[in-house]
């Protein structure tokens, strides 16, 4: 079916229709037509490009002007709009999402769900892992001030890694709470440092690390802080 206005970008037919990738609006490219095949939308566009089509994971793009309303209701992420210069993530059946940098790229994370990377830069990335719980809330897990650095400790440092945590914070969106902070890990050779962000649901404990070098810390930490406070869980 041909169109002449579109706000759909460029799409592989192999995606599952519960993993959903969508595009700032001011990203969308001009299209030059589209198709409908099955539970996939399919969109063929000026500006897409090869290296973007052999993707494994390809994630669904949309335009935001084509959610329709059973997606706007996915996420309160999703509705709020997504900003410029990110992409949004959405994971239905795992039941979170958040964005990311537009000019990232999937790749595979050991032992987590989901991850996107910085194209040149391997630890500048963010991803996103959960594990089974019987907790109902990251309360569970004590008082931020508590639990967060039990956490950055015997979790996220390695035995040879000298942890610092900057800051922490707590916030409750929508009932769920989450516990966000900044912290570094120091090894021999090199050092990061990382936002977090923690929360319980779904009988599902996720985290979400987003990160890089500490070199390029002070000039990326603001854009990094949006990817670490977007994170939704989502009712499944």
């Amino acid at each position: 079916m041909a169109i002449s206005s579109l706000s759909l970008s460029w799409v592989s037919t192999t995606l599952p229709d519960n993993k959903l990738n969508l595009l700032n609006r001011n990203e969308v490219p001009k299209a030059s037509g589209a198709y409908f095949s099955g539970k996939t939308i399919v969109c063929s566009s000026e500006t897409a490009s090869t290296e973007e089509s052999h993707y494994k994971r390809r994630p669904l793009l949309l335009g935001v002007g084509a959610l329709t309303t059973s997606l706007l209701h996915t996420s309160s992420l999703l509705a709020e709009g997504i900003p410029d210069k990110f992409r949004g993530y959405v994971d239905k059946e795992d039941g979170y999402s958040y964005y990311y940098p537009s000019d990232w790229r999937d790749f595979d994370f050991r032992a987590h769900d989901s991850a996107f990377k910085d194209r040149y830069m391997q630890l500048h990335n963010v991803r996103v892992r959960f594990i089974p719980t019987d907790k109902t809330d990251i309360h569970d897990l004590g008082p931020l001030e508590e639990a967060v650095p039990y956490l950055v400790r015997h979790k996220f440092a390695a035995p040879n890694q000298v942890e610092k945590i900057f800051n922490m914070q707590e916030k409750t969106i929508d009932g769920k709470n989450y516990y966000t902070f900044e912290y570094g890990l120091t090894s021999p050779n090199f050092a990061t440092t990382s936002f977090a962000t923690i929360a319980i649901g779904n009988g599902r404990y996720y985290t979400l690390i987003v990160g890089a070098n500490e070199r390029r810390w002070k000039r990326y930490r603001n854009q990094l802080k949006m990817v670490a406070d977007s994170f939704r869980i989502l009712d499944i």
